[in-house]
């Protein structure tokens, strides 16, 4: 019997969030194909895995049997491409987006390994770059590891590279873009945008909630989030509220990017990588990352969650 993997991988999904909508969601799958897929599992092994009901879903005995021997598969599978892939194929690495920095890590990687062929996504976050490492579309993402589902967490690996200080997007007219640097006292008349509608960025939105409550913010209503550097600018102006991002993001006409001060807030960023993958490009993306002087400096009095320090290490 051939079972392909891509089933297993919904079937894990299911088992772990025990609900067809956020397995979905997780997976990036219109719920109907993720059911299908389900059934298409359950008949090609002669056994019902799962209980459904109008109120919850369930794994059967035979389904709670699965999961770790499926966990166990996939994870050899997983292995197995690593290793036949090697420096053979390219390293198909998610920058999140075009706006940040890691483009500029890219062209260095590429100079330091001109061998390898190191190819760019842009999955907007890395809520849909981790999704896409587990499904095997994509090799290396960047982004707030600590922000990602614990099951996620658990089957890919990672190392931290930047502390990034956050900043503001405001409308070139908001009163606080006068500023120079926007402390977060500064903020609380303000209701702020983590960006809570963009499902491949929840790693984000929970970053800008632990801010809120740290300090006393108050957060935006979610809106439907835009893709690009042009659709923001439009989205900023429309909304007028200040939306949290990090420095280094390029102004674009009619808005500005203003740092966040007293205390800095920090972001911690990570290369995310499927474990055992081993390429020469990975090895000069790390390179790269490390060769900027300041990638690991923290202010004094910054902040950072909790969760994000420990991944710091002692």
């Amino acid at each position: 019997m051939d079972i392909n993997p891509r089933l297993l991988r919904v079937f894990v999904a299911v088992a772990e969030e025990l609900h067809f909508g956020r397995a979905a969601a997780r997976l990036y799958l219109a719920q109907q194909a993720l059911s299908r897929d389900i059934r298409r599992l359950e008949e090609q092994l002669g056994v019902v895995l799962f209980r459904r009901s109008t109120r919850q879903v369930e794994l059967t005995e035979a389904g709670v049997r699965l999961v770790p021997a499926a966990r166990r598969l996939l994870a050899v599978h997983d292995e197995l491409v690593a290793e036949t892939r090697g420096a053979a194929g390219p390293l198909l690495v998610d920058l999140n987006s075009p706006g940040t920095r890691l483009p500029r890590h890219l062209v260095r990687a590429r100079e330091l390994a001109p061998e390898a062929e190191i190819v760019a996504r842009f999955h907007g976050g890395l809520s849909a770059g981790a999704a896409a490492i587990v499904a095997g579309d994509v090799d290396v993402s960047f982004g707030r590891f600590a922000g990602l589902a614990a099951e996620t967490r658990a089957r890919l690996a990672q190392v931290p590279v930047r502390l990034h200080p956050m900043a503001v997007i405001l409308p070139e007219e908001h009163p606080l873009a006068r500023l120079k640097e926007v402390p977060l006292s500064a903020l609380a008349g303000f209701r702020l945008d983590v960006m809570g509608g963009n499902p491949n960025t929840t790693e984000w939105t929970d970053l800008g909630r632990l801010l809120a409550e740290e300090f006393g913010l108050t957060l935006a209503d979610p809106h439907a989030c835009p893709i690009g550097l042009e659709e923001l600018r439009v989205y900023v102006r429309r909304h007028g509220e200040p939306v949290l991002s990090s420095v280094g993001w390029g102004e674009t006409r009619g808005v500005v990017v203003r740092p966040l001060v007293d205390p800095v807030p920090l972001s911690l960023v990570s290369l995310v990588h499927r474990p055992g993958l081993r390429h020469p490009g990975l090895t000069a993306l790390f390179q790269a990352v490390a060769e900027e002087e300041d990638w690991m400096d923290r202010p004094a009095g910054s902040w950072l969650p909790a969760a994000d320090e420990a991944l710091l290490g002692p």
